[in-house]
């Protein structure tokens, strides 16, 4: 679960939050009942009660991504999101307290705990937010190089505050780079340097990103450094990997590929995904078999044709089988133009194909491929031979993607927007090796749970 990088700030923040809405719920049980608080949190229920609600509540901003800091970045964005999940929270405990009426805590403390919840969460977001961001705050970070490598991990640093790292600088081995600004941080010494430009900017990790080290990787100076204790020497990619959930193609290493081959733990963990895959699939069909009936009677009632729609995919090791979904576009949808990628607001969607689309209902026959061994739940989405026979041609180790299961779902689904060209498959790809090479039981939960927030906020639909 944790194999991505999971910041310090983002674990204080969610156990903040709750011991803030835990408080506020206690607080308002105070304001409205005054003497009998004691009582009620000691010999009643109502530590069960607050601990319910502080739940919910976290639950909503989970939803709503208010623990994502790269998604929410402004005042206005967290205020908005702020009302929206607990919005949420209230609509769902008022529906709880309903059907479970033992469970209601009152409703004079369910408002004011609500309003002093808002009040408090405004608050401590916009205070913790100014503090997450202080430059003066986290590990100060050098990075050796001065390429598109260095660059592309230096924007990525900058891009996530919540992570705790500050770029203080690069080291290059050109001296007419010296002073010259690559991105915001300059280039602030030379590689030969590199010992007393830790000493003099006080340097907590060094990252080493050169793209060309024959006979200019400083081996004794970094060496020195690293048995001193002073200071985290780390190389790029794995930094990379792990603040932004994906490979870099463009800098992945052929002894990569040669030495990531199935182990013992690896086979080990593919057969507990397989097999919590077929067992989700098959609760899955039990749980949408009713949603399934009426999405078959609403494509036949609306236009001639199959209810299903078989299409040619590539699965693991390059074998071809049969995707099968609901049919969301017209019986004749290619009839004059061959493959072709879907396209957002694709004329040849149905009005029901366009709603079941945006509902993820299509891909649920999927599980039927699930049962018979085709695909798992969670894993590369499998593309149709017509592309990858082109994208192989085009995007450098596109094929090891194949090198296991597809899914349902998968990282790259819950990590990048719907695309169609060949920049989107790269990034994809790039999500692709990453779950390949991490995947466990636990990082497959992960993805479910994520995949589940998206179709319950229509994100990324096409």
């Amino acid at each position: 679960m944790f194999i991505r990088f999971v910041p310090f700030r983002k674990v204080v923040l969610f156990c903040s939050e709750s011991i803030l809405i835990f408080a506020a719920i206690c607080a308002a049980a105070a304001i409205r009942l005054q003497g009998d608080v004691l009582n009620l949190f000691l010999e009643g229920d109502g530590i069960g009660k607050a601990l319910l609600v502080t739940s919910i509540c976290q639950a909503s901003f989970f939803l709503f991504d208010l623990y994502d800091f790269y998604v929410v970045r402004d005042r206005q964005e967290l205020e908005v999101r702020l009302v929206q999940a607990l919005g949420l929270a209230a609509l769902i405990l008022a529906a709880l307290f309903y059907f479970i009426p033992q469970m209601l805590i009152g409703r004079g403390i369910f408002v004011i705990g609500f309003l002093l919840v808002l009040a408090l969460m405004v608050c401590w977001r916009i205070a913790f937010h100014i503090f997450a961001g202080h430059p003066a705050i986290g590990e100060r970070v050098l990075i050796v190089g001065a390429g598109a490598g260095a660059i592309d991990l230096a924007k990525e640093i900058l891009d996530r505050r919540d992570i705790g790292l500050r770029v203080v600088g690069f080291v290059a081995d050109d001296p007419q780079l010296l002073g010259k600004s690559l991105i915001n941080p300059a280039v602030v010494g030379l590689t030969r340097d590199i010992r007393q430009i830790v000493k003099r900017e006080r340097v907590d990790r060094v990252i080493v990103a050169m793209e060309e080290r024959r006979g200019r990787f400083p081996t004794h100076e970094l060496l020195d450094l690293r048995l001193s204790g002073r200071v985290v020497i780390e190389e790029a990619p794995s930094l990379y990997e792990r603040i932004t959930g994906k490979l870099s193609v463009e800098s992945l290493r052929p002894s990569w590929l040669l030495f990531s081959g199935a182990s013992h733990r690896m086979r080990l963990a593919s057969l507990k995904r397989r097999a919590y895959s077929l067992i989700c699939s098959i609760i899955g069909l039990i749980l949408s078999a009713p949603i399934m009936l009426v999405t078959a009677l609403l494509i036949k009632l609306e236009s001639p044709g199959p209810v299903f729609y078989r299409q040619e995919r590539v699965g693991k090791n390059g074998k071809i089988f049969k995707l099968i979904k609901f049919r969301s576009m017209r019986n004749d949808a290619e009839a004059g133009t061959g493959p072709v990628w879907a396209q957002e607001n694709d004329p040849r969607v149905t009005r029901v194909g366009r709603a079941i689309r945006k509902l993820r209902i299509d891909e649920l026959p999927q599980f039927f491929n699930v049962l018979k061994g085709e695909m798992n739940l969670v894993g590369p989405r499998p593309e149709r031979p017509f592309f990858v026979e082109k994208l192989e041609k085009q995007i450098p180790f596109y094929s090891q993607r194949h090198i296991i299961e597809p899914g349902v779902t998968g990282w790259a689904q819950i990590k990048y927007p719907y695309g169609s060209t060949i920049e989107d498959a790269l990034e994809k790809l790039k999500y692709d090796l990453f779950y390949i090479k991490n995947a466990t039981l636990a990082l497959d939960m992960l993805i479910i749970l994520e995949t589940v927030k998206t179709v319950l906020l229509g994100k990324g639909a096409r």
